[in-house]
């Protein structure tokens, strides 16, 4: 496997255990729906928390929160609508960037909530 599918895959393990720490109830990984992928699905209370995880090994080129394409966010946008409603579930919807910079010199995980708007 390519490093940076290995970092990816850390990255979304690394931010499951930050929200599990604060108190988030984590419900999936790697959701799917058509062409689309919500790395994870958290809830608290009763809010539903879609989460992109982004995880890069520096800022050279940008910070990885600025990866979240428009495109991305119509993509996530159209899973968690079919989550909810396969679900049939009653929530908020909030939608969050996990920001991770990992290197030999840092581990630094940034937390963006109400990143992005759906409407």
């Amino acid at each position: 496997m390519a490093y940076h599918n290995e970092l990816g895959r850390w990255g979304e393990a690394f931010a499951v255990a930050y929200f599990e720490q604060n108190g988030y109830e984590v419900l999936e990984r790697n959701f799917r729906f058509q062409k689309a992928e919500i790395d994870i699905i958290a809830r608290r209370e009763q809010t539903l928390v879609v989460v992109e995880v982004k995880t890069r090994n520096s800022a050279y080129f940008g910070n990885p929160q600025e990866f979240v394409t428009a495109s991305k966010i119509k993509l996530l946008v159209k899973a968690a609508n079919e989550y909810v409603i396969s679900n049939q579930l009653d929530v908020n919807v909030r939608f969050d960037i996990i920001a991770i910079i990992k290197n030999k010199q840092q581990e630094e995980l940034t937390h963006y909530k109400d990143a992005f708007y759906h409407f």
